[in-house]
């Protein structure tokens, strides 16, 4: 089974679109891989431009933001960008519904958790990474700091999204099953 998680970045915004995840100026690329560097480039958190050091957008395997992650148009290049950039995890309070299905499309982990259950996670401090276990519906939130306890948390996803990212997307299921 593939393996979801990772070190995390948080987003603390709702109603992150499309258009911040990845610029509509890119959408004319040939490849995913042109996208990669583009990844939330026209992000703005607190009216400030979101600029991580490169080492910590790299190195990032989870998303962790408020709600309504994805909404605005329903381009698929919204995720290719993550997936291009190794993102397996995103984990929102609520997602738009044709961003989260594309997630769970290409094999990207969607997993709603509830206002306070977030609220958990943006108020850990220090280096945050993020473990699921899909075979208990459990993710498991730690920290580099010491005096961090971990956050521990269940969740709910239905079978066939479960098989649709165990499988890594969509077309892999496809050929498994037909």
């Amino acid at each position: 089974m593939k393996a979801f998680g990772g070190p995390a970045i948080l987003l603390d915004r709702n109603d992150i679109n499309t258009d911040e995840i990845i610029p509509a100026k890119y959408l004319t690329e040939i490849t995913k891989l042109a996208l990669k560097p583009h990844v939330l480039e026209d992000l703005l958190l607190d009216g400030k431009p979101f600029a991580p050091p490169l080492q910590v957008m790299q190195q990032a395997r989870v998303v962790v933001t408020r709600a309504n992650f994805g909404c605005g148009s329903s381009r698929e290049h919204a995720v290719w960008v993550f997936e291009v950039n190794d993102i397996n995890v995103i984990i929102a309070e609520s997602f738009a519904r044709i961003f989260r299905q594309n997630m769970f499309n290409c094999g990207i982990l969607a997993v709603e958790l509830g206002k306070d259950q977030i609220e958990s996670l943006f108020t850990m401090r220090g280096n945050i990474s993020i473990k699921v276990d899909l075979d208990f519906d459990q993710i498991t939130a730690s920290s580099d700091d010491r005096d961090q306890d971990d956050f521990i948390c269940a969740f709910h996803l239905n079978s066939f999204d479960k098989e649709l990212v165990s499988a890594g997307g969509w077309l892999t299921y496809a050929d498994g099953k037909y």
